[in-house]
Order: C-alpha cells, then structure tokens, then sequence
C-alpha cells in the first residue's frame, strides 16, 4: 500500500511538472512577447548554447572514466596561460554548435588569439558569440564545480578587415548573456535585457527547465569571495578592506576558484565577489569581452553591481579583444562599501 502511495506520488508530480514545465528556449519567446525572425533568431541561439552546456556537462561527468579528459595539455594560450585539456574540448563544443546554426557569423574565444569565422555562415549570420568555455578550469582535475560564460552581440558593420574592431565597445551592446554551472547539477543563467532567470539541466529530459525567475541579488550579503593569496600583491585600499572584513562580524569567506560558482552564489545570497588588479598589473587577470561584461549583464539585471573600482564595467569601452580588467561585483551596498576604501585610498 504504501508503495502504491509513493509511486501515485511520483506519478503526479511528474505529470504537473511535464504540464508547468518551460523549457529554455520557449521562455526566450515568452520573454521576448514575439514570433518575429529577431525572437527566433535569439531563442535558437540560447538553444545552442544549451546544447554546448549539455556536451560539456556530460564530458565532465565522466571526466574521471575516460582518457584524454583530464590534465594539461602542454600549450600555452593567448594569454600565456597553460591549457587544460578541457579548455580545448569546451573551445571545440562551442565551434561545432554554432557552426551548423547559421546565425552566428563569428566566435570570439579567450583561448583563441583572432575570431573564429564561419564563412558559410556570414551571408546570413548577424550575431557574434563571446565565450569563456571552461571558467575554473584548474577545478576540472579535483571534481570542483566549473562554468562556462556566455555573450551574444549583434555584427556591426561587414567587418572586411576581419579585425571585429565593431566587438571594442562596450558592454552594455550585449544583446544577452550568461552562465553555465557544472555542478551537482548543471544550471543556466541568462538575460536579454529583461531580468535574470535560471534553467537546471534536467537529464531525463535533455532539456534545461525554468527553475526560477527574475532573480533579484539581495542589497546586502554576508559573503565575500576573493583570493586572499594575492594580499599582498594587492594595492593598500584593498588590504583595508579586507581588514575591514576580517574584524567585522558577520562576514564569510568563500572562494572556489571557479568565478562562476562564486557570482553564481553572490547573486543567490548577496555578497560581494572581487578579483582586484595587482601593484604590478592593475589591470587584473579577468578578461572583458568574454568573462567581467557578460556577467557584469547578469549582475545590473538582477539589481546588482559591477566596477572596476572606478568605472562600471557595462561603460568600459575595450580597446583589444582580449582586454583585461579589475572586477568588484555583487550586491549594490557590499559593492560601494569596497569603492569607500577604494576612494579613500586615492
């Protein structure tokens, strides 16, 4: 009987879930109020990257089973960094995905020095894609959780130096954006310029379903993420705030060195998530076309902050594709309060 019972249940639920469900692509749609060519466009475009989100996740699920998945690969990318050889595989995934779309005409990747065209496309392919595949790839050999983030912009112009010059400006001419989440189960956040909302991968489908909308980052959090191991590389106005917070009660430090589960919990529970420059490179690590503009989106969506510490980074106008800059982003109130050091340091 109670078996009965617990299967009834089960039964039940499942089918008000498959009525209530909505799937990525048709919130888009919804979102968007339309069905004109432009509301298509942007809606098979996130159901490309949903589809890149579902590679990767299954790749990194079995990360451990199969050869060739985990460690470095030996090479050094754009930005003189050592590649993993999940960087290469996500890089491909998004390749791959959006050359059978038709819509993009070129993508531009941190762990690529030019864009990435698709002739075939480019007759037709209005959007550029922007995208930091593997976020926290030095997670990837641990099991730790890991992203992938996300920028759609319209092509300006025929682009015939192929320079993508047209991609150096600033954020706030990102038609959408987000995240991906790797980890116990896999999310995808995204905005178009109305609101923030989230889908989790549900396996059983293959379909990323809404799991909350207009997501609104609190005013005020207690959590602070930052890598405390770069202290004293860091300018004395950021040593203070730390210090602040460390004699402050009700702080809390997290860090998990994947940027993604880190904004992914600030903009959850608040709090205020940094990735400062250093005394020798102010400008910082944190690249801006493809890493500190989408999420920077994200965050002013969900009522939140993003700067550099003196600019917000949806103004900042980039100069270079792979242009890097400082990042101090989370909750309005935790964001001013590490610019009041800031500025008294000046």
């Amino acid at each position: 009987m109670a078996q009965e019972s617990l299967e009834l249940l089960s039964d039940t639920t499942d089918r008000g879930l498959d009525r209530d469900c909505t799937t990525l692509s048709r919130h888009v749609l919804q979102q968007l109020q339309s069905f004109s060519p432009e509301a298509q466009d942007l809606s098979a475009l996130m159901n490309r990257i949903a589809l890149a989100g579902k590679l990767v996740a299954r790749r990194l699920s079995r990360a451990g089973l199969m050869e060739g998945v985990l460690g470095f690969t030996g090479e050094v990318n754009v930005q003189g960094e050592s590649v993993k050889k999940m960087d290469v595989y996500a890089n491909d995934v998004f390749i791959s995905v959006f050359k059978q779309s038709g819509l993009v005409c070129r993508l531009a990747s941190e762990e690529m020095e030019e864009p990435y065209y698709i002739p075939e496309n480019c007759p037709i392919g209005r959007y550029t894609l922007l995208y930091d595949p593997i976020d926290g790839s030095s997670n990837t050999d641990t099991n730790l959780s890991l992203g992938s983030i996300f920028s759609i912009r319209k092509q300006e112009g025929d682009d015939l130096d192929g320079k993508a010059t047209d991609l150096l400006a600033a954020g706030r001419n990102q038609i959408a954006a987000g995240y991906i989440l790797y980890g116990p189960s896999t999310m995808l956040v995204y905005t178009i310029g109305r609101g923030v909302h989230s889908f989790t991968l549900d396996p059983s489908l293959g379909e990323f379903i809404l799991t909350e909308e207009n997501i609104k980052i609190p005013e005020h959090g207690s959590v602070y993420s930052v890598n405390e191991g770069n202290f004293w590389q860091w300018d004395e106005s950021i040593r203070e705030y730390i210090r602040y917070v460390h004699r402050t009660e009700g702080y809390t430090a997290r860090y998990s060195g994947a940027m993604v589960s880190d904004i992914h919990r600030v903009l959850l529970q608040g709090g205020v998530f940094l990735y400062p420059g250093t005394v020798e490179k102010p400008e910082g690590k944190l690249r801006l076309l493809y890493e500190t503009a989408p999420l920077a989106f994200v965050i002013e969506q969900a009522g939140g902050r993003a700067t550099t510490g003196d600019t917000e980074i949806l103004d900042v106008v980039a100069t270079k594709l792979h242009q890097r800059t400082p990042l101090i982003i989370g909750s309005k109130q935790d964001v001013a309060k590490v610019e009041s050091f800031i500025k008294k340091g000046h």
